[in-house]
């Protein structure tokens, strides 16, 4: 099956960019070097097409209801114009995707998955909202979706939209104009950095695009691709589906047990599996590791004790642009997680020394 394309492809053709098959979808993976696009994210600015991701709207009566009991959050609590990091678990407290859910309206929210569980998600939803008074719609295919993250996103987009962004919360979205079209303008982001995603008609993007890469030429915006995308949410000691997240660990396990609102009125899918989690506790955990070489440890490399031992495994690593050596997440045991721990991990039968250290390996300073 040939891969879906962004309504922004001919651009990124213009611009040179070099194209991956992710999730279905053909999307840039650089343009010209992912370590320009990473330090462009952290110094400047990067601008991401993000069109491949999941959009599904709950609307109705029902409609926070059936989110409460589907997700592992408490999105009926969530204010009208807020949004809130959160998570999809199958019975056994697995971790079917991680979502942010935005409340759009009084009885309508926006749920947005990652790409490859996309389809997932909506039959999931589709399943646990039967019996509440709600519509639920997978409307992926109306929206393109933007992000602009770095220090200078705020400075880009100033000139480009009448809303007042140093007004604009953090985990907060508004229905405004960017470059005089209709957006969804919301601050969050999967880098580390100050930033906002922008969801728009797909008829718009490409328009909308443009006026970005104009409004930036000043900022020493870059467009970004997926490569760097990765080494920035690292870096941010962000999980990503399929590494650190995935059915066979709960959110307990990748140390987002504060999602769990296990004091939410109702019962919710998971409930009883993650209450028993939270009260024996994980038996592995999500740590960060700290080489003292360039050489990356990657994912699915076993990491070993001081005996040589293995306890875990990678989820992911690279070489931090940002810090000059090698970071990784990885899952260890019990009794290994403590930031100073010496451990190593095996790369082609080398035993290379790590430091276990507290996540996030990099945090933006105050600016």
């Amino acid at each position: 099956m040939e891969s879906r394309r962004t309504p922004l492809h001919a651009e990124h053709e213009a611009l040179g960019a070099l194209f991956t098959d992710f999730a279905g979808w053909r999307m840039p993976l650089r343009y010209a070097s992912e370590l320009a696009e990473h330090h462009a994210v952290r110094t400047s600015a990067g601008l991401f097409d993000l069109t491949h991701m999941g959009e599904i709207v709950l609307t109705g009566p029902g409609a926070g209801a059936a989110l409460d009991h589907a997700l592992v959050g408490h999105a009926s609590a969530i204010g009208v114009g807020r949004a809130r990091y959160t998570m999809i678990c199958e019975a056994d407290g697995g971790v079917v995707d991680d979502l942010i859910v935005y409340r759009t309206g009084d009885q309508e929210y926006l749920v947005v998955a990652n790409a490859s569980n996309a389809a997932v998600v909506f039959e999931a939803l589709v399943e646990r909202a039967e019996g509440f008074d709600t519509t639920v719609e997978d409307r992926s295919t109306d929206y393109a979706l933007l992000a602009v993250q770095g220090p200078r996103s705020t400075d880009i987009l100033a000139g480009l939209t009448p809303t007042d962004l140093a007004g604009v919360k953090y985990y907060a979205s508004y229905p405004t104009e960017v470059a005089g079209r209709p957006v969804l303008l919301a601050r969050t982001g999967y880098t580390g950095e100050d930033g906002f995603e922008l969801f728009t008609a797909p008829d718009d993007a490409a328009h909308v695009w443009g006026a970005l890469l104009e409004a930036g030429r000043e900022h020493d915006l870059k467009p970004a691709g997926l490569g760097c995308r990765d080494t920035l949410r690292l870096e941010a000691g962000m999980p990503l589906y399929g590494n650190e997240l995935g059915r066979g660990r709960t959110p307990f396990h990748a140390n987002l047990g504060r999602v769990v609102k296990l004091d939410k009125p109702g019962d919710f899918v998971g409930r009883d599996a993650l209450a028993a989690t939270a009260e024996k506790g994980a038996d592995q955990v999500l740590v960060g590791l700290k080489t003292t070489s360039r050489r990356a440890p990657r994912h699915g490399y076993p990491v070993l004790d001081a005996a040589g031992t293995p306890i875990g495994e990678v989820t992911s690593g690279a070489l931090s642009p940002t810090l000059g050596y090698s970071v990784a997440m990885a899952y260890v045991t019990v009794g290994h997680t403590e930031p100073g721990t010496e451990l190593s991990v095996d790369i082609r039968g080398k035993h290379e020394p790590v430091e276990v250290v507290a996540l996030p390996f990099y945090k933006r300073p105050t600016r």
